[in-house]
Parts: structure tokens; sequence; C-alpha cells
């Protein structure tokens, strides 16, 4: 759904834009895609990844409220050794 309520269909496979990723894995969000999502600077994004497709979507308070409660459960996996055991992943 974008900012304004709109069904986006995302199972079409024309593509409408792309971006390239960094070494550090980072993207820029296409202008066209934020503004079909209302995106604005500071907001989070949500990603929804079903088999070899992704959805992505603007965070509501729910998505980041589930995200901050999970925050102090995950500290275990936040060692060099795990980064480096998971990277190819």
């Amino acid at each position: 759904m974008d900012g304004q309520g709109q069904v986006i269909d995302v199972r079409s496979k024309e593509v409408t834009a792309m971006s390239r990723l960094t070494k550090k894995y980072q993207a820029t969000i296409p202008a066209s895609v934020r503004a079909a999502l209302g995106l604005r600077q500071g907001d989070s994004v949500a990603f929804l990844v079903t088999g070899d497709q992704v959805t992505m979507r603007k965070a509501d308070p729910l998505d980041l409220e589930f995200a901050r409660s999970l925050e102090g459960t995950l500290e275990e996996w936040l060692s060099h050794e795990d980064e480096d055991a998971y990277r190819g992943l």
C-alpha cells in the first residue's frame, strides 16, 4: 500500500525502479518509490520476504514497537564471530 492507501502490485515482473548496493549493502530508495510509499527522511521501512520476492513498505508504529521488543533478546548474535559466520547467508 502506498502512503495514500492505494495498493501497489508487487507481483508484477515489470521493473519500475532500480538501485545499486554499496560495499556496505546499502541502497538508495529511488524517488519514485519514496513518493509511492510516502517516505520522508528519517522514516523506517519494513521488509517482508516471501520466497525470492521482497515487499517493502513504510513501517507503522506496531512494526517499530515489535522491533524494539526484540532488541534485547538478540544481543548474543552481535559478536564479530557471528558476523563472520553468517556474512554469506
